[in-house]
């Protein structure tokens, strides 16, 4: 126990901890291209990150020309293609965000143990931390199919199972939540922990929308946002 008011500080992936629109813009016009169709930019792909990349896909063959069935056969054919692309390019296009690693730090030499819940595969999140050199900073990487079907975030289990694997109970200790979309937020709120909205991460709505206890521009921010909401 220390004085600093969180025991565990969770990270979301996609948009919080990492910018991952480089490699997943690669694999969706990797995949485009296979289906003969023209390549999206940067700006277009990111609002389709963070949904999953089953949704990513189905937008992306929307906005270049296929609906209704054909685009949901493109979709079922396709999407495998996706992930095998990605899979073999994780980490090649991404990079933390600015004054994370200062922030990182910053919480270890206050005790705080780190943790990773996201909705990506944990095989995923696993390889693409690894390949970052991040991996070794988290005591656990929850992935959206960690816990089974139906229970990713927004549910709470996920962060519930974040909590038990950094050695605590949920609701017995003192634990804080940072992402970048509604599902971040909920789930935190829904397990009974504070959330913190990054407003740089690949949002679909105002972040100010999302109803987080607060917001940061720059991981700069994070350790006095963190202290402001212990004695709110």
């Amino acid at each position: 126990m220390t004085d600093f008011p969180y025991d565990i500080v969770g990270f979301d992936l996609d948009g919080t901890l990492l910018d991952t629109s480089d490699e997943l813009t690669a694999s969706v016009n990797h995949t485009l291209g296979l289906m003969g169709h023209p390549p999206l930019t940067r700006e277009q792909v990111k609002p389709m990150i963070g949904l999953g990349a089953k949704h990513m896909l189905k937008v992306g063959i929307e906005q270049t020309g296929a609906k209704g069935e054909e685009a949901e056969m493109l979709l079922k054919q396709y999407l495998p293609r996706l992930l095998d692309h990605y899979g073999a390019h994780l980490g090649s296009g991404s990079h933390p965000y600015p004054g994370l690693l200062d922030a990182m730090d910053a919480l270890t030499e206050r005790g705080v143990t780190l943790a990773v819940v996201t909705n990506k595969y944990e095989s995923f999140a696993e390889t693409l931390l690894s390949a970052v050199s991040l991996r070794d900073r988290f005591a656990c990487v929850i992935g959206g199919d960690t816990m089974g079907k139906g229970k990713s975030k927004p549910h709470r289990a996920p962060i519930d199972e974040m909590i038990r694997r950094c050695g605590h109970k949920p609701g017995e200790t003192r634990a804080a939540f940072i992402g970048d979309s509604i599902y971040d937020i909920m789930a935190a709120h829904n397990a009974g922990l504070p959330a913190i909205a990054v407003s740089f991460g690949f949002l679909h709505q105002p972040v100010e929308e999302l109803g987080a206890d607060a917001i940061i521009d720059h991981y700069d921010e994070l350790i006095p946002t963190l202290e402001r909401l212990a004695t709110a």
